[in-house]
């Protein structure tokens, strides 16, 4: 296959723009820029002006959740508490629970969440509501009933309203809120094709706690996988996997186990950050994320740890340096998840230990109020992806879906138009390296990813225009192509 009459951007520095792509197998064939190929009886492809660019991958995204979400409730953009007491009295109950998520009470006038506001709608039948940074669970009396009074754990809170955060909500959905795998698989197989149409070709999952590499088996037992997948299982499984003799990379080229999950603290939404103030909330110390990066090391897996705060942060990098020497001659590729609020000196360090930052520059907007509320002493320190970057860390793109909508592109935008904080504004070149280039990196595909040059997979994204002619918010997924087959609106085009 050849595609032409286009931009190709390929976003290898060496070649960034070509005139022609041409595909063989699942590959970018030898030949780039150029329209004599090896290829016997091409197909021809009129990109018709239309903008090529290396696929997106999601670096952070709770798969499975968000795909159960698209059958949920969504109380996002609730901008007070009757609006989402009504939208959760208008929806259709099935099953015996009514779910949903995406309230964040902090922006509603007229009060905040509670179990008794619920228990206005329905007090007889459960209801379970998530935030929208999914630390925070509303539920009404039927619903708190459901655990007989065991709502209390360590790292986690139980608020006199009935909100359970942290610990406590994810207790509670472990023991109370699961769906059935067939229900899982069945809503993953309908979001793979979203997220393909949003011309996302890989991600890195989060949602490891909930077997989700079994869901993903399951799922590729029906029907090809669509989405390369790099996932998370929590740390407490390591004993577990050096039983079993699991490294990370073990898997195919679509679905491979990556990387161990770890919490420090909670979320700017939920007012569990933990900051260097002594608020927040903490989950792990510096000392007990040392003791699981060195454990981790020695049976070969990198570590990924949720890191919000200024303390939080403070406390990781801390304990990746103090196990610098057991990982970094192993080539692990650790990596910070958010990084949202990084006290200035702790800023040069991620590049220094070798710490990668996996943000999400969509949160950046969304949160722009919430963190002039709640850490006006310390913006200057908020969503710093340009001084990051510009110190030498990698920095890679995710949206956090369900916490925000899994779509890499909103990412690009966020990044470079949207940025309240003008002086952390990314580049285009920068935003889509983000996307692209540097979560490639992160799971070890730099030689098979992220830039479209011969050898790499045919992984690929149709634009519409070229986003580099301005106008970014305009700017539609045409097509998507993974492993040289096109798994999202197949040419021709009109």
């Amino acid at each position: 296959m050849i595609l032409e009459n286009g931009t190709i951007r390929t976003l290898d520095p060496q070649l960034p723009v070509a005139r022609s792509l041409a595909v063989a197998g699942d590959r970018i064939a030898g030949g780039v820029g150029v329209h004599e190929t090896a290829l016997a009886s091409p197909e021809v492809v009129d990109l018709g002006g239309r903008c090529v660019l290396p696929g997106f991958t999601d670096s952070h995204v709770h798969f499975a959740t968000w795909a159960m979400t698209q059958r949920e409730v969504t109380l996002d953009g609730c901008v007070s508490l009757a609006q989402a007491l009504d939208r959760i009295r208008g929806a259709t109950r099935s099953g015996t629970w009514l779910r949903g998520y995406g309230w964040r009470d902090a922006d509603w006038p007229d009060g905040p969440a509670t179990t008794a506001a619920l228990d206005a709608v329905d007090a007889d039948r459960p209801i379970a509501m998530w935030s929208k940074d999914y630390h925070s669970l509303w539920l009404n009396s039927a619903g708190l009933a459901v655990a007989g009074g065991d709502l209390e754990v360590a790292g986690g809170l139980v608020e006199p309203t009935g909100i359970l955060r942290e610990e406590s909500a994810w207790r509670f959905k472990d023991r109370h809120l699961q769906y059935a795998p067939d229900e899982f698989v069945d809503a993953m197989r309908a979001g793979m094709k979203l997220a393909n149409a949003r011309g996302v070709v890989a991600h890195h999952d989060k949602d490891g706690w909930l077997g989700a590499i079994g869901l993903w088996q399951r799922l590729e037992q029906l029907t090809p996988l669509t989405l390369r997948v790099w996932q998370s299982t929590p740390w407490e499984n390591i004993s577990r996997l050096r039983e079993l003799g699991l490294r990370s990379g073990a898997g195919s080229p679509m679905l491979r186990l990556g990387y161990l999950k770890a919490f420090m603290d909670g979320t700017l939404g939920s007012q569990t950050a933990w900051m260097l103030d002594g608020s927040g909330v903490r989950i792990t110390s510096g000392e007990q994320l040392a003791e699981i990066v060195r454990d981790a090391a020695d049976a070969g897996w990198p570590v990924a740890v949720h890191a919000i705060g200024d303390r939080a942060n403070r406390e990781a990098l801390d304990a990746f340096e103090r196990t610098r020497q057991h990982w970094h001659p192993l080539g692990l590729r650790q990596r910070i998840e958010h990084a949202q609020c990084v006290h200035a000196d702790d800023l040069p360090r991620f590049a220094r230990i070798g710490v990668a930052v996996s943000a999400q520059f969509t949160h950046a907007p969304s949160d722009e109020q919430l963190a002039k509320r709640f850490w006006p002493d310390t913006l200057e320190q908020t969503y710093a992806f340009r001084t990051l970057l510009h110190s030498g860390a990698l920095v890679a793109n995710g949206s956090d879906a369900p916490v925000e909508e899994l779509d890499p592109w909103a990412g690009v935008v966020a990044a470079v138009d949207r940025h309240w904080r003008e002086d952390e504004r990314l580049t285009l070149d920068e935003a889509l390296h983000a996307t692209c280039v540097a979560p490639a990196w992160l799971s070890y595909d730099e030689r098979l990813r992220g830039t479209l040059v011969p050898g790499r997979y045919a992984d690929l994204v149709v634009l519409d225009r070229d986003p580099y002619d301005g106008g970014l918010d305009e700017v539609q997924v045409v097509a998507t192509m993974v492993g040289g087959r096109w798994v999202h609106n197949p040419p021709p085009w009109g």
